[in-house]
C-alpha cells in the first residue's frame, strides 16, 4: 500500500528549494513548448529564442524545449547551443498494445537520432519499440501526463501501470488535475520510478514549476530523478496553473495578427475552445478598440476563475473514479 506522507514530502517550497540549490542542486522544466507547435500560437512570447532567454534568466540549470512530433526550435537555436538539451514531445497511437495515443518526452538525442525515432513512432506505432531504441541509445525519456488521453479516443486506463513500469520517470503535469498526478505518482512509487514536475506550458510559462536534482550534466541530472532523488518544487495549486495557461492564450489571442491565425491554423485540440477563440479572432479586426479591450478583459476574467477547472474536472468526475479504482485495486 502506498504512503501518502513519502508522496507529500516530494514536494516543496521555493524557500526550500533555494537551500538545497546553494548546495549545488539543479533546477529545469522538462515539458515546454514553443511557436513550432501545433498548438501554441505564434506570438514571439512562444519563439524558442524568447522562451531561451526567458529560462535562464529564472535560472534554469538545464533548458529544454519539447513540441509536438518536431524538432524545429533546434533548427532555429543551433544544436549544439550550450545549456540547451534537445527534446521533443512524441505522440504513439498505439492500438494494439495500448488502446489509446500516449504521449512521451525523450532527451538528449542527435538530428540521426531523432529520425529514427520518428520512424518508429509513425511507422511502426509502437510504443514499445520506440522505448527499447531509447534504451539502447541511452537517451532520457519520461511519460508524461499518464492519465491524459486524447479527446474522441476511448482510453484503456488498464494499459497506464503496465507502461508506468518501462519509463524510468512519471511526471506530474501542472495543468493536470490534481486527482490524476497523485495517482501518477502512486504508481511511480508502486514501481520504483522517478518522478518529475513540469508546466507543459504552451504560454510561455516555462519554469513556474520545476524539478530539483543533483547532476554536472543534464544525464546525470536526469539520472538521480530516476532513482528517486529529486524533489518538486510548485507554489501554486494546479488549479492555478490551469487558469494561468488558459489566461496566457487569451493574452496571445489577442496580441497576434488575424492573418498569421488564419495562415497556421492554430489549435489548442480542445474543441469547444478552439471554436470561440477562432470566432474572437476572426472578429477582431471589425471591432471598435473599446469593444476589443472589452472582449479581451472579460475573457481574462472568465479565464483566470475557478470556473473553467470547475467544468473540467466536473467533465472528469467519473474517468477520475475509474482511475482510482484501478490504481487501489
Amino acid at each position: 500500500m502506498f504512503q501518502t506522507s513519502e508522496i507529500k514530502d516530494k514536494i516543496i517550497s521555493s524557500e526550500r528549494a533555494a537551500e538545497l540549490m546553494e548546495d549545488g542542486w539543479c533546477k529545469a522544466d522538462m515539458h515546454v513548448h514553443t511557436c513550432c507547435s501545433h498548438d501554441v500560437p505564434p506570438a514571439w512570447q512562444s519563439h524558442p529564442a524568447r522562451l531561451f532567454e526567458k529560462a535562464k534568466s529564472m535560472g534554469l540549470d538545464y533548458v529544454t524545449f519539447t513540441d509536438h512530433d518536431t524538432i524545429k526550435a533546434y533548427d532555429m537555436l543551433g544544436w549544439n547551443r550550450e545549456d540547451l538539451t534537445p527534446g521533443v514531445e512524441i505522440s504513439i497511437k498505439d492500438i494494439e498494445n495500448v488502446g489509446h495515443t500516449v504521449h512521451m518526452n525523450a532527451f538528449a538525442f542527435d538530428r540521426e537520432q531523432y529520425q529514427e525515432i520518428e520512424l518508429l513512432a509513425k511507422k511502426e506505432k509502437n510504443i514499445y519499440s520506440v522505448i527499447d531504441y531509447l534504451k539502447s541509445n541511452d537517451l532520457p525519456y519520461i511519460y508524461n501526463h499518464p492519465f491524459w488521453f486524447k479527446f474522441g479516443e476511448k482510453p484503456n486506463i488498464l494499459a497506464v501501470p503496465e507502461l508506468v513500469k518501462h519509463f524510468p520517470v512519471v511526471e506530474y503535469n501542472a495543468q493536470d488535475l490534481r486527482q490524476k498526478n497523485f495517482f501518477s505518482m502512486v504508481l511511480a512509487q508502486r514501481y520504483n520510478k522517478g518522478i518529475a514536475i513540469n508546466t507543459d506550458s504552451h504560454t510561455g510559462n516555462i519554469g513556474k514549476v520545476y524539478t530539483l536534482a543533483q547532476g554536472d550534466t543534464f544525464h546525470e541530472y536526469f539520472s538521480n530523478i530516476s532513482k528517486g532523488r529529486s524533489y518538486l518544487v510548485m507554489e501554486e495549486p494546479a488549479w492555478k496553473h490551469f487558469a494561468a495557461e488558459l489566461g496566457g492564450l487569451i493574452e496571445l489571442l489577442f496580441s497576434i495578427d488575424k492573418g498569421i491565425w488564419e495562415e497556421t491554423g492554430f489549435s489548442t485540440g480542445i474543441g469547444a475552445f478552439d471554436r470561440v477563440m477562432s470566432a474572437l479572432a476572426r472578429d477582431m479586426p471589425d471591432r471598435s478598440n473599446k469593444l476589443n479591450k472589452a472582449t479581451a478583459s472579460l475573457a481574462r476574467q472568465v479565464a483566470s476563475s475557478r470556473l473553467p477547472v470547475f467544468l473540467h474536472m466536473l467533465s472528469k468526475k467519473s474517468q477520475v473514479t475509474r482511475i482510482e479504482r484501478m490504481v487501489n485495486a
